[in-house]
C-alpha cells in the first residue's frame, strides 16, 4: 500500500529516520499519518511519522526517566519530515479516554514499521473503543474549522482535515472501524462534492478556493457536525470502554517479559 502513497525517495527517508530512531527506543509501531493517510496527498506533502515506542526496563526503573515523547522535525535530501513518538503508557491511557491520535497509530491501516506485540495489542485497543472517540474527533474536528475560518476559508487543506476528523469519528462511532482516508468515505456519507477539495489539495499545500466553493462548504460542514453528533447518539459502543483490567493485563505482560530479558 505504501508504495502506492510514497515516492521511491521519500520512502527511502522515511526507512532511514525509522532505523534511526530505533536506535534511540523500541518502535512498537510507526504509522503514516497527515495528507499521505488522510487521501489527499501532494508534492509538497511532509513526510508525518506517528510512532508508539515501549520504555527499557532501565529507562522505567531507574532514577533518570527516559522522555515519554521524542520528536523529530526535520528535511532530509529535500523531502521534509516530522517524527513523532510517545511512550506507551500514555498512549494506553489515551486510548481508554477515546484520543483518536493514538487509536489510529493502533488500527490505522498504513503502518511502515511494526513489532510483534502490536498484533495482540490490537484486539484489545478494538475492544476498548467507546463513544468517547466522540469527544476527541469533534473537538479536533471544531478546533481544524476555527483554523480554517481564520484562514479565510481559502485553504482546501484545512477544509480537508475538518471533513476528515468528522468522517472518521462518525464511522468510528457507527461501524467501530477506523478508517482515516477521506476518499473511502465521502461517497457513504454523501459527500462525493468533495473530491473537488481531493483534487485541488492534491495540487499542492497551499491550494486555495474561490468564493463559490467557499460559501458552498461553509454551509455543508455543518451536515458533517451534525452526522458526527447523531452518530454517537446511535452508536453501539458502550459510554465507556470495558476493557480496562484487559489493557492492565496486557501492559504488565509486555513489561514484564522486558524486565526478565533486560
Amino acid at each position: 500500500m505504501t508504495a502506492d502513497l510514497l515516492t521511491p525517495e521519500q520512502r527511502r527517508v522515511a526507512d532511514r529516520v525509522i532505523s534511526e530512531e530505533q536506535q534511540h527506543r523500541e518502535h512498537l509501531v510507526v504509522s503514516l499519518s497527515g495528507a499521505h493517510a488522510y487521501g489527499f496527498p501532494s508534492p509538497d506533502s511532509d513526510l508525518d511519522l506517528k510512532a508508539i515506542h515501549i520504555d527499557s526496563s532501565r529507562g522505567l526503573l531507574g532514577l533518570l526517566r527516559s522522555h515519554v515523547r521524542a520528536e523529530r522535525l526535520e528535511v532530509i535530501d529535500g523531502v521534509e519530515v516530522d517524527y513523532s513518538s510517545n511512550e506507551l503508557h500514555p498512549v494506553l491511557l489515551g486510548i481508554l479516554q477515546g484520543n483518536g491520535n493514538f487509536i489510529e497509530r493502533v488500527l490505522g491501516a498504513i503502518q511502515l514499521r511494526s513489532s510483534a506485540d502490536l498484533a495482540s495489542l490490537k484486539p484489545v485497543v478494538r475492544r476498548s473503543l467507546s463513544r468517547r472517540v466522540h469527544r476527541h474527533y469533534q473537538g479536533f474536528a471544531a478546533s481544524q474549522f476555527n483554523e480554517w475560518e481564520k484562514s479565510g476559508g481559502r485553504s482546501a487543506k484545512k477544509l480537508l482535515y475538518v471533513l476528515r476528523t468528522a468522517l472518521t469519528g462518525t464511522h468510528a462511532l457507527q461501524s467501530t472501524e477506523i478508517v482515516t482516508n477521506v476518499t473511502l468515505l465521502l461517497d457513504d456519507y454523501g459527500f462525493g462534492a468533495a473530491r473537488e477539495l481531493v483534487e485541488q489539495k492534491r495540487q499542492g499545500e497551499l491550494a486555495e478556493l474561490s468564493e463559490p466553493i467557499i460559501r458552498f462548504w461553509r454551509e455543508e460542514i455543518k451536515r458533517a457536525f451534525q452526522l458526527l453528533d447523531e452518530a454517537r447518539a446511535a452508536s453501539d459502543l458502550p459510554e465507556e470502554p470495558p476493557n480496562v483490567a484487559e489493557m492492565n493485563d496486557w501492559l504488565l505482560a509486555v513489561r514484564q517479559a522486558r524486565l526478565q530479558n533486560q
